[in-house]
């Protein structure tokens, strides 16, 4: 992709402003610039919402924040309202418990390929690490290989192929979609494909497989994937598992249209222009 190209980086939150603010200052130190950031908020408590507002990563990167009424789990719905406040050509979507090395935005640059959508991946962290960089501020971002061995041996990492960078080849392009393994908190795609499949299914309620339905419509679109592994990986930090009481409703949903070739949500991007109760905001 070309240098002089947007990107949109489009970060999920809700009610946890300690580990959006690592990930924002993770974005703050990017070596590829030439990106903005939209924060998809899907309904945070004021607290947390001053704390982004008066967050220094925040005000340098102009963060664009996107909030709506919190109405339950609508990661599908805020994820479309922050594309919708985004202008980049290519979106990465990044969830506001990741945090991106420093080349994050450049491998994802570097990756674009028309035709393809980028899954990423990311290393996880223990709860000890993840309250380090969360309460201490602890910086995991540029560290020697040295500090990420350390960090394996002690358990607070479970792999270490964030070190690793591997180049643009052949052997990442995936003509299948394994959509059991698509991890939403770190995929990129074109907008004209985005806007293509109309974005995300909003009528997914709570946890689970919204991003695999997106990608399963993207693939019957004629979008194939490419592997993000060892170039994007991004730092997850611990937190507890959100309920999952309608996970198995929504895989059987994506089981089922894997066997078609739909390429439309039920409730897409286009259909909540109208009545919007979003507050978007420009910070800095």
């Amino acid at each position: 992709m070309k240098s002089s190209l947007l990107l949109s980086v489009v970060v999920t939150t809700y009610n946890r402003s300690d580990a959006l603010l690592a990930v924002l200052d993770g974005l703050s130190q990017q070596s590829d610039k030439n990106f903005e950031v939209v924060v998809a908020d899907d309904g945070s408590r004021p607290e947390h919402v001053h704390a982004i507002a008066q967050s220094k990563a925040a005000k340098d990167l102009r963060v664009i924040h996107v909030w709506h009424p919190d109405v339950g789990f609508t990661l599908t719905r805020i994820r479309n309202r922050g594309v919708g406040a985004s202008s980049g050509e290519y979106l990465v979507f990044l969830d506001g418990d990741c945090v991106p090395e420093t080349d994050f935005v450049a491998q994802h640059r570097l990756l674009a390929q028309s035709g393809y959508f980028v899954s990423g991946s990311r290393v996880l962290l223990s709860q000890k690490l993840s309250l380090r960089v969360t309460g201490s501020r602890e910086q995991i971002t540029g560290r020697s290989a040295w500090y990420w061995v350390l960090q394996r041996i002690a358990g607070h990492a479970n792999k270490l192929t964030g070190l690793v960078r591997l180049p643009d080849w052949h052997g990442r392009l995936d003509g299948g979609v394994p959509w059991t393994r698509v991890r939403g908190c770190n995929m990129a795609f074109w907008r004209d494909d985005f806007n293509a499949v109309d974005g995300f299914d909003e009528s997914f309620v709570g946890w689970g497989h919204e991003d695999a339905d997106f990608v399963m419509r993207l693939s019957h679109a004629g979008v194939k994937r490419k592997n993000g592994f060892c170039a994007t990986e991004v730092f997850h930090l611990w937190h507890k598992e959100a309920v999952r009481q309608h996970a198995s409703q929504n895989a059987a949903v994506v089981q089922e249209r894997s066997h078609t070739d739909i390429t439309l949500p039920t409730l897409g991007y286009s259909r909540h222009r109208l009545n919007d109760d979003a507050v978007i905001t420009r910070l800095g």
